[in-house]
């Protein structure tokens, strides 16, 4: 099996997209972490070089590095981030992928095509035939100057790869060059040959915002087609009672009485729960934890949380927004509204921007209203499709 080492250059400020464009969120995973998950999904591939620049390495660089991916500093050019990610690669490799961090859509079967060219002939390079008619101008004008043949071009694309030995001496003998825009320009002027390796439309670099937008049309394609949102409602009451610690959306708040039922009663995620589920139409908590079942008694309700959300993931759902409201006479719950809105976030994953929690009394009215029990309605939206 043929030894594989990939650089992957990440140092760009992103200046046309207004912030770094490798670091943006593309589905469940940042813009650099989907290229690293398709390269460290192939066995050949035995280390990947992730440059960085110096900021970046300090914010980001421990998230990225770990098992067979290490980071380092990348250069004040595109040739420097090589260099510094090819000299950081372990001895023994046969080839060196030249990956941009910015092409999240690459696909194992172009990194494979790519390395299997670059044994047989040297260097390779994944690209696409060219498909707009190209139009060519002099310096500094925007006059036409000339038609070129569109069927002689193509667009180049990462990766690229080469044998160890020929990019290294491409590096060494070209030191000073700082207006490579890729490394087979190098190993063109060493006069060696570079294979053209036909790629896909879909391993296009994230430019632009609209390029983040067909990025995530394509991986929502790939994935069996556009999700929808979906909404779905959620109640759950108890009654009050001494001798019960209160639980309320995971955190232990402070009062003479608890709630009653079978598990520790937490009427927030209870409700939280079941809006989730229904919104796929996946029943509800009742069915997978009844309460006739001794196993449950007592059952912390952040396991019934993790089991909502495995059902989710397993209907490719996604939960976007929570919006829960307890009514309750007692205690006062404004004190613990923080720490409760910050506990149902991060049980549900979800930035805390999309996880509302408020309180109302019911007005001296029923049971709530005389303080003997506590209700929560909740209002979840999904994606799913």
């Amino acid at each position: 099996m043929t030894r594989v080492g990939v650089v992957v250059v990440a140092g760009g400020s992103g200046s046309r997209m207004g912030r770094p464009k490798q670091f943006l969120p593309l589905g469940d995973a940042t813009v650099v972490e989907r290229s690293l998950r398709c390269f460290l999904s192939l066995p050949e591939v035995e280390a990947v070089v992730v440059a960085l620049s110096e900021a970046d390495r300090r914010e980001r660089g421990s998230g990225l590095a770990g098992g067979r991916v290490r980071v380092v500093a990348a250069g004040s050019t595109r040739m420097g981030s090589v260099r510094s990610g090819v000299a950081a690669l372990p001895p023994g490799l046969d080839v060196v992928a030249v990956h941009d961090g910015a092409r999240p859509l690459v696909t194992p079967e172009i990194v494979r095509a790519v390395a299997a060219e670059a044994v047989r002939m040297g260097a390779a390079v994944a690209a696409v035939p060219v498909k707009d008619t190209l139009k060519r101008s002099e310096p500094g004008s925007t006059l036409v100057a000339g038609t070129p043949e569109r069927a002689l071009h193509w667009a180049a694309q990462t990766p690229q790869a080469y044998r160890r030995e020929i990019l290294a001496e491409a590096l060494a003998r070209f030191p000073d060059d700082a207006e490579a825009t890729d490394e087979s320009q190098l190993v063109e002027r060493l006069g060696r040959p570079v294979a053209l390796v036909p790629s896909s439309g879909e391993n296009f670099k994230i430019t632009t915002p609209e390029d983040l937008l067909m990025a995530e049309a394509i991986l929502e394609s790939r994935a069996g087609g556009r999700r929808w949102p979906r909404a779905g409602f959620g109640f759950d009451i108890h009654r009050l009672v001494p001798g019960r610690k209160l639980w309320l959306a995971g955190v232990l708040v402070p009062h003479g009485k608890g709630l009653l039922g079978h598990s520790d009663s937490d009427a927030v995620l209870h409700a939280a729960c079941d809006a989730v589920l229904g919104a796929l139409g996946l029943g509800e908590i009742g069915l997978a934890f009844p309460p006739s079942d001794p196993r449950f008694r007592g059952l912390d309700s952040r396991q019934i949380v993790a089991h909502t959300l495995a059902r989710v993931s397993e209907a490719g759902g996604e939960v976007l927004h929570l919006d829960c409201t307890l009514i309750a006479e007692e205690p006062k719950l404004s004190p613990h509204y923080a720490a409760m809105r910050e506990s149902l976030a991060a049980l549900f994953h979800l930035p805390i921007a999309r996880a509302s929690l408020k309180a109302k009394s019911h007005e001296g009215l029923g049971a709530v209203g005389r303080g003997e029990a506590i209700a929560c309605h909740a209002v979840a939206t999904v994606l799913s499709r």
